[in-house]
């Protein structure tokens, strides 16, 4: 099979596609790039995310780092920042091959318009695309023409804005898309997660998976997305928080996003199938939780039934159900009936 029809299939039958977002927590070096793929694999995550760019092709040496990224790197150039965490492009196909050998799926966004694309098309079996490129339409037509899967996160983006992502990619024909409720901040305070988007944006594109890219600190957002239908749940994964590095604060260690995985696996079962019916298991259960009418004194054959006569209690199993208390007043029993017993069809 196919990578790209492997992540399809993934998506398609797994509740939830599990995104282990490296991203550049790496710090450019392939030794950690290469842990982190490890820590991902062993974690259970689905795929292992990179980002792919350099300095010179995503920003101006003027552009200023966001806040965030100067309180945890203290570098206030944008330019200098990326500088630092750029992998070289050397690295990739050893990076693309571990993964294939561990099982995780490899994907990396394209973060400098065109050339990050052609360098990556014959790497990823689909596209992550990052939230800044949520309104750059020329590079979702670019991506929407590979024909490729599209993960579109919408941070920082209204509905109508991520409609019209949407409608771009849709006119190169290409609507294999996920789109990922997302809050662009880093780390992404509580009360800003907005976990339920996930059911606006599920309105809005019913015709598309839904997911969730979590940058709140945790995996307590992450496994509420869960609940809430996400496709796809995208978390930065990290081998230390305490490394220099934008991300790196808001990340799961291993053993973290390992438990994550293990706490999304099991908010998929415990979400189950939505529609309210008994199972099985509880149907056998009824008979004797469930409750019967029971007679509350010996009634002899012959007698008019009172309601005073009457009770209900466990078990249900063989009798007459409670609703039928005000059908059987003031019928006449047509055998004798020991108190604490149940009451038939054929008593009255």
């Amino acid at each position: 099979m196919k990578v790209q029809e492997k992540i399809l299939k993934i998506m398609a039958e797994h509740p939830t596609f599990i995104i282990a977002e490296a991203g550049s927590n790496h710090n450019g070096d392939v030794t950690q790039a290469v842990k982190l793929i490890r820590a991902a694999a062993d974690a259970g995550a689905d795929a292992v995310k990179f980002q792919t760019f350099t300095a010179g092709q995503l920003t101006t040496k003027s552009g200023p780092s966001a806040s965030y990224q100067i309180k945890n790197t203290k570098i206030k150039s944008q330019w200098q920042l990326l500088r630092s965490i750029e992998l070289d492009y050397k690295w990739y196909n050893k990076l693309v091959k571990l993964a294939k050998k561990l099982g995780i799926i490899f994907l990396s966004t394209p973060h400098g318009y065109i050339e990050s694309v052609n360098f990556l098309k014959d790497k990823v079996p689909a596209w992550k695309t990052g939230s800044g490129d949520l309104t750059n339409l020329p590079l979702l037509k670019y991506l929407g023409e590979s024909g490729k899967p599209i993960i579109l996160s919408t941070g920082m983006a209204t509905v109508a804005e991520t409609r019209e992502a949407v409608k771009t990619i849709e006119k190169t024909g290409n609507r294999k898309i996920t789109i990922l409720h997302c809050t662009t901040n880093y780390p992404c305070p509580p009360e800003e997660a907005n976990v339920a988007a996930i059911m606006d944006l599920k309105k809005n594109f019913p015709r598309y998976r839904i997911g969730f890219s979590d940058h709140t600190l945790g995996m307590t957002a992450a496994i509420m997305a869960v609940a809430y239908g996400a496709a796809a749940v995208e978390k930065h994964l990290t081998l230390d928080r305490n490394l220099p590095g934008p991300d790196q604060k808001n990340s799961l260690e291993p053993d973290e996003f390992k438990q994550m995985v293990k706490q999304i696996r099991l908010a998929e079962v415990l979400r189950g199938s939505g529609k309210k019916r008994p199972f099985p298991s509880e149907l056998i259960i009824a008979q004797m939780a469930r409750k019967a009418v029971i007679a509350a004194v010996d009634i002899t054959k012959g007698t008019k039934i009172t309601a005073a006569m009457l009770t209900i209690k466990r078990p249900a199993k063989g009798g007459l159900a409670p609703k039928m208390l005000d059908n059987i007043v003031g019928k006449t029993a047509k055998r004798s009936i020991k108190a604490d017993s149940q009451l038939k069809k054929g008593d009255f």
